[in-house]
């Protein structure tokens, strides 16, 4: 058994450093998934708690230019106002069950003359896009709604080109139509009064933790994997080398006795000194074909 000082060839450092990145990799990307983990179970902690709560007036939990707070998220809020139905806007690519469709969002004209952003619901169409008119209209005159509390959407997705965009956010709906707005919007739970064709309700987030604490073991596992394999590797190496030489010594004397094929020798012929001829050497025939 030799030693180990084939670790220090040029080989096997390449070898122990791509070892060395793939595990730090997947150490950081399973605590990337438990992080998120972590991330989602606080969610769904606030989650839950505001869902259990009663509704509060919307001007006590949101505010004009003002982002949405992790704490507020999903809280049921109420509001009073009458739908401005001119300035709705349509949110493309939105599918369910593998139908595509629409959400409806129309601003709700409080008291004070705040706009209050709400997703009434999702439409089902054969197109991506439809024109706000097409859209089932909400409750005529004055109305009371209750809905949970969204955060704005970010990046370039919240575009409004012609009232639609495929992400709702308070910030570029309220520039669009020159009109000022709370932070943040409202999904639809209830409208007093009903309208006369209700769009889908807003689906409710799984409180669950999903498969965040499964994929973070999964790239640990990967990790170790990696580590035992260069060991294993590096240790049969080491094991295996004295009679790797052994077997190819043994092997190249074997095939150069081989090389050199065994000697037949050679008989002399047996002569008769006194006869003076060969007894093995065959009479020649006379002219008749006779011996």
């Amino acid at each position: 058994m030799r030693s180990f000082g084939f670790l220090v060839s040029r080989r096997w450092l390449l070898f122990f450093v791509a070892i060395v990145v793939v595990a730090c990799a997947t150490w950081w990307l399973g605590q990337w998934q438990f992080d998120r983990l972590e991330d989602r179970q606080d969610r769904n902690t606030v989650v839950r708690a505001n869902e259990e709560k009663e509704p509060v007036p919307v001007a006590g939990v949101l505010l004009p230019g003002r982002e949405v707070s992790a704490d507020d998220e999903w809280r049921l809020v109420s509001a009073t106002g009458y739908y401005e139905t001119d300035d709705t806007v349509i949110v493309r690519y939105r599918t369910r069950d593998g139908l595509s469709g629409v959400d409806v969002v129309v601003p709700l004209v409080t008291a004070e003359g705040t706009g209050l952003l709400v997703d009434r619901g999702w439409l089902a169409t054969d197109t991506r896009v439809i024109e706000p008119t097409e859209a089932p209209p909400p409750p005529a005159g004055e109305v009371t709604i209750t809905g949970w509390v969204r955060a704005d959407g970010t990046g370039d997705s919240t575009s409004v080109s012609d009232q639609s965009t495929r992400a709702i956010s308070s910030v570029a709906i309220g520039n669009a139509l020159e009109r000022e707005v709370y932070g943040g919007f409202v999904d639809l739970r209830s409208e007093d009064p009903e309208p006369e064709t209700s769009l889908a309700r807003v689906e409710l987030p799984e409180l669950d933790n999903g498969p965040h604490f499964f994929y973070g073991l999964q790239w640990w596992f990967f990790g170790v994997l990696a580590i035992f394999g260069f060991c294993y590797l590096a240790y049969d190496e080491m094991r295996r080398g004295p009679r790797g030489e052994r077997r190819t010594g043994t092997q190249g004397r074997g095939q150069r006795d081989r090389s050199m094929p065994p000697s037949t020798g050679s008989i002399a012929p047996e002569t008769n000194d006194a006869a003076g001829e060969s007894r093995n050497v065959a009479a020649r025939p006379n002219s008749s074909g006779s011996p």
